[in-house]
């Protein structure tokens, strides 16, 4: 986004609360901010969290317009004394906080609507810093403010993450693209599993040298989305043969695009068949079943599943030979392919999906952390595929999240795999030889 005088517009990001100072709440608001500015062209230059304390945020919004021409600050708007960025907006600026009539009047409206006592302490949400603009708050109570200072304009936004979202999307984006005029930009994110950033990223090394355009890796575990952004004329129709590109040099590693979540893929693949899955877990404890009913509607391919954490489980309910585990233990591929039969057909679902594995942080039976097996069993009858070992490992509790929200992915990208008839192995030497195809 480009200013009046051509150059870029540069904003600085303020979050203000002890809750996200001390690490009590995750600051879902600056990483919303920062996606939804990038999106517009507008150039992030930092992102600072201060505490509620009136001279750090007078301080901190003054020094951050030394360097950017807007700050968009969220939280501290509130009823309660502790919300002090009004206060702190107003000294910045040399003004008295005023009451405003029309917001005591909406204020009075909608408590009454909710039939609820107004409490004084609630029309602090009234006083705005002399001179500030109001921004209307369509979703909720606190206003957000437009504050002129001598170093740029400030945007003060709730820190109700609705709320915030609403008054940026209604009022301060279209603001801002007035102020700088629309870029010609355009961006689209693709999302890949089971690829190492690294290897993603060296695929795509002919795209990064491409002229006008920007690839961005952002990373989860077992997961890297793709954010492609072409600058400059045509931007639009650039991008689809940037992204066309893309898609060829990174194959079907490649599962969706923008906000098109692995389960999402999975339930469209199972509906358009009219076929159904069922899940057996041991080390992830009923985290796939989740990522399977986050969707509305999931009922419909999502048949049940079972989370046999004890070994004693797995051959109770799922049917797993009693030598079987007697033999290798609750961690071996062919346990993995007894899960998946078993609880495909003890719910009654086209497919079993299964996960057996040592998520730590210690050893079990002398297999290392990160011995995970997926197994998928097919219609009765059809082979059963048990992936490789996952390719991590580690050591200290923090790993133990990792490789069950690894799992996940690993078991969800599996399924995709088979219900599109595609290889299911990931290409590398380690992983084919360690992998069983097991009728």
């Amino acid at each position: 986004m480009i200013t009046e005088d051509g150059d870029a517009m540069r904003v600085e990001l303020l979050t203000v609360g002890d809750e996200l100072l001390l690490g009590d709440t995750i600051n879902g608001n600056a990483a919303w901010l920062g996606r939804r500015l990038a999106d517009h062209g507008v150039e992030v230059t930092r992102s600072v969290v201060v505490g509620d304390e009136l001279e750090v945020i007078v301080a901190a919004v003054t020094t951050a317009l030394e360097r950017a021409d807007a700050v968009i600050t969220t939280g501290g708007l509130g009823p309660t004394y502790d919300d002090l960025t009004r206060d702190a907006l107003a000294e910045a600026a040399g003004a008295a906080l005023v009451r405003d009539p029309d917001l005591e009047r909406r204020l009075r409206e909608r408590v009454a609507r909710a039939g609820r006592e107004l409490q004084p302490m609630a029309l602090r949400m009234a006083d705005v810093p002399k001179g500030a603009r109001v921004l209307a708050n369509s979703a909720g109570s606190a206003p957000g403010l437009r504050v002129e200072l001598p170093g740029g304009v400030v945007y003060a936004l709730p820190g109700v993450p609705f709320e915030m979202r609403t008054i940026m999307d209604e009022v301060v984006l279209p603001e801002l693209a007035r102020i700088a005029g629309l870029p010609a930009v355009a961006r689209r994110t693709l999302r890949t599993a089971r690829m190492w950033e690294s290897v993603v990223a060296t695929r795509l090394a002919e795209v990064e040298a491409m002229d006008g355009v920007k690839l961005a890796y952002l990373p989860d575990p077992a997961e890297v989305k793709i954010r492609i952004t072409v600058a400059g004329p045509d931007a639009a129709g650039r991008l689809a043969g940037v992204e066309a590109r893309v898609r060829s040099l990174l194959g079907s590693a490649v599962y969706g695009a923008e906000e098109e979540s692995l389960d999402r893929v999975v339930h469209r693949l199972l509906a358009a068949r009219g076929e159904t899955v069922a899940a057996a877990e041991s080390l992830t404890g009923g985290l796939i079943g989740a990522e399977l009913t986050a969707m509305p509607g999931s009922s419909a391919t999502y048949a049940g599943g079972m989370v046999t954490y004890a070994t004693e489980a797995k051959e109770r309910l799922l049917g797993v030979p009693a030598d079987l585990l007697a033999e290798h233990g609750a961690v071996h591929p062919d346990v993995a392919a007894a899960m998946a039969a078993g609880v495909r057909d003890a719910v009654g679902a086209t497919y079993g999906l299964a996960v057996t594995g040592v998520a730590g942080p210690d050893t079990q039976d002398g297999r290392p952390v990160g011995t995970v097996y997926i197994a998928v069993a097919g219609p009765k009858g059809s082979r059963t595929v048990v992936s490789p070992r996952l390719p991590v490992s580690g050591a200290g509790p923090e790993i133990r999240a990792v490789i069950r929200r690894m799992t996940v992915v690993h078991a969800l990208e599996l399924l995709r795999r088979v219900l599109m008839g595609l290889d299911v192995e990931d290409g590398s030497e380690e992983a084919r030889a360690d992998r069983e195809d097991l009728d």
